[in-house]
């Protein structure tokens, strides 16, 4: 199958190519609305057909006799535990705790917050609410009860499941004082806390509205799997954004379903049956669809992995995981393997494991730098594809489709757009820009199934955030350009270009060039206030273990290198080396607020950032460095 015949098909008749797509999902009533119009001219996909993501994800599979093959693989180098579960095992395990919570008085259309770390019991929370059409809103679990509390006033649930603890290497994380402390922040008050008890030494106190998990589950009748309608929300996901009120996207049921059942045939390359694992944390977009409700659906093995790619009990984990579980197509972010890559340069742990069985090796969550790319290619063998999508879109937006056809690899380009996906590079007035031309990234309505539904309790904001800026495309906020081949290139987002002395200039590009350098192994470039150029770029850099070049060696090499393959209007002039970069818990730099600390700028240091001392050394190295206003 050619990829441009199978896309153009996509684009010219979508009804007829999702309709097609959609008859491979069990549904209760299939649908014959394919694409219709909301009243407020929003596009939604199969209106009259009903499903259960839970039933398509469990039961179905046991119907056609695949009951005892394994359907999550937990491995917890963290506790030192691992655990198989089946299809005929996750039934019992999600239809009674489905039952517990229709015992508590949950029914369908009622918002529950799962706020657990990465263990099976969050799997069967999720599977259990959208089994009786409960909404869940999972919130990472290294969320402070602050930012716990801001998503328990937006989305006012019913009950919060929960865990004692978390545990991050050496550090156990107290999930429980966490909830109890975001319930009491809130002005919204749940009824109650479902509490798996994990045992590992945490404090748990006690508390009247708390429900012990283990005895609930254990007394409660299994329920079966409700028909829901497809537009019925399945989950509201907030998009981890450092300032502001979060974003609460609502995901579809049935347009969601046949997205995922699509993309991990064409766009991942997998059969039912095969070991898929998206290193991940089921409190992201990439766990909600990749760790559970797509590799399910699809009757794939998923592993849930409870650990970090370094120190677990080194950087070699991930390929002990390749080889024990034979995965056969793996997901991660290009910062897990930079910090592979920063621990073990030379790749020597690989040697000692039978990667054979691994097929492809997927990125994405932030942009792929080249020599990170560069050097997963040389390591393991495989194709590595770099894709692109976001939290609003639930599956890739591009991507190199191995399922279909695999294309030339072009480093720094997440390729093609995906079936569905009219991707276009638009002006500032709304005009499609020639080839090689930087814009910003758009998508021409309507979009395809599977994406965001709305804001839950804010449509003006979706409006006026997604919608109004680019009448007639969804705007995704980041910008980009086309080669004269087609590939697309995202550039970051839309505020991470700087001016120059009036010139437009991607941060990202020159992220390229100081990530190039062979003892940084990972940057980043943001634009700093100057009273002469407006804007100047700032490199703030981690080095590689075991480097012993100085670091003005380090600048001299990095600016020589930016005058080379930029220009010397980048006018890039330092390079900072410092221990650690600031990041969310999903790993992206905290770009924003580097500049608000370099610009001496009113800022607040997120709960999303492990070590205030991160930030201390950052201003301390600007004031060693007399960098912008310090």
């Amino acid at each position: 199958m050619k990829y441009q015949d199978f896309y153009n098909e996509s684009i010219k008749k979508p009804e007829d190519f999702w309709k097609k797509q959609a008859q491979n999902l069990a549904w209760y009533k299939e649908p014959q609305n394919i694409l219709s119009k909301k009243d407020d001219g929003y596009h939604q996909w199969f209106e009259d057909g009903k499903l259960n993501l839970s039933y398509l994800c469990i039961d179905k599979h046991i119907e056609d006799g695949f009951g005892g093959q394994n359907a999550i693989i937990y491995d917890s180098p963290v506790t030192n535990s691992k655990e198989i579960i089946t299809y005929n095992r996750l039934h019992k395990e999600v239809s009674k705790l489905a039952g517990a919570l229709k015992e508590i008085g949950l029914k369908k259309g009622d918002t529950a917050i799962i706020y657990m770390p990465m263990i099976p019991q969050a799997v069967y929370a999720m599977l259990a609410c959208v089994r009786i059409g409960v909404i869940h809103s999972v919130v990472f679990g290294g969320f402070a009860p602050n930012e716990l509390a801001i998503r328990i006033d937006d989305c006012k649930p019913k009950v919060i499941l929960t865990a004692s603890s978390g545990i991050e290497i050496d550090r156990i994380l107290p999930y429980k004082p966490f909830v109890d402390e975001a319930i009491k922040l809130a002005e919204h008050k749940p009824s109650s806390v479902i509490l798996y008890q994990r045992h590992l030494g945490a404090d748990t106190p006690g508390k009247p509205y708390d429900i012990d998990y283990v005895k609930a589950v254990s007394t409660a009748t299994p329920v079966e799997a409700i028909e829901l309608e497809s537009t019925h929300p399945s989950y509201i996901l907030y998009t981890s954004g450092t300032t502001g009120k979060p974003k609460g996207i609502i995901r579809d049921t049935g347009g969601y379903a046949t997205a995922l059942k699509f993309s991990m045939k064409y766009i991942y390359g997998v059969d039912p049956g095969d070991v898929f694992w998206a290193a991940s944390d089921v409190g992201w977009v990439v766990g909600h669809s990749y760790i559970v409700y797509g590799p399910l659906l699809n009757r794939n093995t998923s592993i849930l992995f409870e650990g970090k790619p370094v120190r677990t009990p080194n950087s070699s984990t991930f390929w002990r995981i390749i080889e024990e579980y034979r995965v056969k197509v793996m997901f991660t972010a290009p910062t897990a393997i930079r910090a592979i890559k920063k621990e073990d340069p030379e790749g020597k742990f690989l040697k000692d494991y039978d990667l054979s069985k691994l097929k492809y090796q997927f990125l994405a969550g932030e942009r792929c730098d080249i020599s990170t790319l560069k050097w997963t290619e040389e390591k393991l063998k495989v194709p590595v594809i770099d894709h692109w999508w976001q939290t609003e879109s639930g599956w890739p937006m591009l991507a190199n489709m191995v399922g279909v056809e695999l294309a030339k690899v072009k480093p720094g380009s997440a390729t093609f757009p995906v079936c569905g996906y009219d991707i276009q590079i638009l002006s500032d007035d709304g005009a499609i820009v020639e080839p090689g031309t930087e814009g910003f990234v758009a998508v021409k309505l309507p979009l395809p199934p599977g994406n965001l539904l709305n804001i839950w309790g804010n449509p003006e904001r979706f409006f006026a955030g997604y919608l109004e800026r680019f009448p007639g495309y969804y705007f995704s906020g980041d910008g980009g350009y086309k080669d004269k081949d087609g590939y697309v290139y995202i550039t970051g987002r839309v505020d991470d270009v700087i001016n120059v002395a009036g010139h437009r200039l991607s941060t990202a590009e020159m992220e390229e060039v100081v990530a190039s350098h062979p003892s940084i192994a990972e940057c980043a470039v943001i634009g700093i206030q100057d009273d002469l150029k407006g804007q100047i770029p700032l490199a703030l850099a981690v080095t590689k273990s075991g480097n012993e070049i100085a670091e003005s060696v380090i600048q001299e090499e990095v600016v020589q290198s930016i005058r080379k393959k930029i220009g010397a209007v980048a006018s890039l002039r330092q390079v900072i080396i410092i221990e650690r970069l600031p990041k969310t818990r999903s790993g992206k730099i905290l770009r924003k607020l580097l500049r608000s600390i370099a610009d001496q700028e009113e800022y607040k240091i997120p709960s999303t950032i492990d070590d205030s001392l991160i930030i201390d050394e950052i201003i301390h190295k600007l004031k060693t460095h007399k960098i912008g206003k310090h």
